[in-house]
Order: structure tokens, then sequence, then C-alpha cells
């Protein structure tokens, strides 16, 4: 079993070095940096701090090298997603990442973690991707996944018994996990106004409690996250509100200071792949 949700105990996660991370205007944050040259050693130093603080909690780190021919490897989340049975390779939408999908699909095959599904036609990267539970999906259509994506997901996956929740959202969000993310088993990050009426509404079904992150805080990552069981995550020092909201409800917040690499566009949870979450 390798992960079986979103909120349980992280053990081991696959992560890429910023050593050659800029900021590619192909996101709403990084198009605010594109004409700025990003610092290599203060990324390295910011990526060294988020593995420490892995380490430090007990969860083992393992690299894909960087390669000059795909920056934006730094954001390991999108390559796919993980599940108990094994991995699902996704297929990205920009130019500027197609090699790290057979990069991330040969260190799978050298971890001996098993492609269990692959998109081949649609598109799906992993910032889409999230556990409502044990046995519920849910997976956002925002800018980088698409219906035949799902589609594709859905049939590679169907002998496991999932449930596959597509959650259609304005594409100027990126990805899901710009809007949503699990803190907790019943806890989550939101931000209501771009999320579907449905979909707030099955939250609340399951019995999953949310916290509203404010306008002002989406684009500066306030849901962006990593969850790491036992009631911890790993947030930005700069998310100060989303900090102190969940410091409030018993999370213990391990703040990184990341804000070079937030620059090219994401945050914590997608510098993270999960690989072993118990």
């Amino acid at each position: 079993m390798f992960v079986k949700n979103s909120s349980g105990v992280l053990k081991k996660v696959l992560m890429s070095r910023p050593t050659y991370l800029q900021a590619a205007p192909i996101n709403e944050i990084a198009k605010q940096w594109s004409r700025t040259k990003l610092s290599r050693d203060i990324m390295e130093k910011e990526h060294l701090a988020m593995v420490k603080a892995y380490e430090d909690n007990g969860v083992e780190t393992i690299l894909l090298d960087a390669d000059e021919k795909r920056p934006n490897s730094t954001f390991s989340r999108d390559f796919g997603c993980c599940l108990r049975e094994g991995y699902v390779l996704g297929n990205f939408r920009e130019p500027i990442r197609f090699l790290e999908r057979e990069a991330y699909r040969n260190r799978m095959e050298e971890l001996g973690i098993p492609l269990i599904a692959e998109v081949k036609e649609g598109l799906f990267e992993g910032g889409d991707f999230t556990f409502l539970d044990d046995n519920t999906l849910a997976i956002g259509m925002v800018a980088r996944t698409n219906t035949k994506g799902i589609e594709e997901i859905k049939a590679g996956i169907s002998k496991y018994g999932y449930e596959v929740v597509p959650v259609p959202c304005d594409e100027s969000y990126l990805h899901l996990d710009l809007l949503f993310n699990l803190v907790d088993e019943k806890l989550a990050l939101v931000y209501q106004k771009a999320l579907p009426a449905d979909f707030l509404q099955l939250l609340k079904k399951k019995g999953i409690e949310t916290i509203n992150v404010p306008d002002e805080k989406v684009f500066h990552l306030g849901c962006n996250v990593e969850a790491l069981g036992n009631k911890r995550v790993i947030s930005l020092k700069s998310n100060e509100y989303v900090n102190t909201q969940l410091d409030k409800r018993g999370i213990k917040v391990i703040e990184v200071d990341i804000n070079e690499i937030v620059k090219a566009g994401g945050g914590p949870h997608c510098m993270t792949f999960p690989l072993l979450r118990k």
C-alpha cells in the first residue's frame, strides 16, 4: 500500500531541487515575476529547508535530479498522483514541462512503484488531485486537467472501486490545490467563492469542516499547505492568517520560508509528491 488518503501520516515523498527554476509565465503568480531572474542560491537554501522540515518530522525525502531541460520539475506534485495500489501518470499541457513526464516515470520505476493508469490523450496534473476520504477522489478541472484526462483516469482505476468527483473551476486558479486542501481527516482549507456549490455540499455531507481563505490570500498560496498527519502541516511562513486559524483548531504548523521559489508559482503542496502515507 502506498498512499491511502491526503491527511494520514506522511512517510516518504519525491521532490526535485530548484537548480534551474525560473518564473516562466505559465500561471498567474509567475507572470508577476517573469522578468525577474530568481536567485538560485536562495532557492537552493529554501529547498534544503523544506527537506529538513520533512526529515525533522519523520518524512523521508527522495529526489529526482534537477535538469536544465525541465526547470519546473521542482513542482513534483504535478506529474501524477499516488494511490494505494500504485501511481497514475498524468499528461502536461505546457511544453516547458513535457520532459518531466518520462523523467518521473523512470524515477518511479526505479523506486519500484507500479504504474496503474496513464493519461495519454487528455490532460491531468497532480495539483488537481486530492483524496476526500479513503475511497473518494476529487479531481479539479481548472487550467491543466480536462474531461478526457479524468475519463482516462476513471477507466484506468475502475477495478479498484474509487469514486471520482470532477471539480470544475475557473482556469485562472490553475490547479485545485490553490483552492482546496485537506489539513486533517475532517478539516480543509477552501476558497469558497471559486468552488462549485455541489462540491461544497459534498464536503458537508462527508463531515469535512472548512476554513475559508480570504480573497487576498488565494494567490499568496493560502491553501497550498502539505498535511503531515497527526494534526501537522507544512505551510508558508508568510501564510500568517491561515497559520493562525490552523493553530486555533489544534493543528501544529511547521513554517517554511520559500518566498523565492513561490515566485515561480508553487508552494509546499506543489513541491511534494507523496509516495507513502499511512
